[in-house]
């Protein structure tokens, strides 16, 4: 190892070296927040071209997607998908998400 990767190494109790956890970039942290945003505004769009099922059948996924990003990403990369506690954002974002899955399932279609 070089200076630049023992620097990086912080010593535990035991004496053997353990990596620290770099923050990410700030563009980076974004990106979770960007895709569900993303997937929200096209199940928007399919919802206002009169595709009453599909539409919060996406709205549904970009939730479930960011109940995931929610549950699996660290706290330093989640940027602003981090409400509340985890647990409470991943029960909220799924509950939506499993609501909207049955609304979209007993909605009539209206177009032909």
């Amino acid at each position: 190892m070089n200076r630049v990767e023992l620097a990086e190494l912080s010593d535990t109790d035991e004496g053997t070296p353990v990596p620290q956890e770099r923050p990410a970039p700030a563009w980076l942290v974004q990106v979770p927040y960007i895709l569900v945003l993303s997937a929200l505004a096209a199940g928007i769009v399919i919802v206002a071209a009169a595709y009453f099922k599909r539409g919060p059948a996406v709205i549904a996924g970009a939730l479930l997607l960011a109940s995931a990003f929610r549950a699996f990403l660290p706290d330093a990369w989640i940027g602003m998908l981090a409400v509340r506690r985890r647990w409470i954002d991943v029960a909220t974002l799924a509950t939506m998400a499993v609501l909207l899955i049955v609304l979209a399932w007993v909605a009539p279609q209206l177009s032909s």
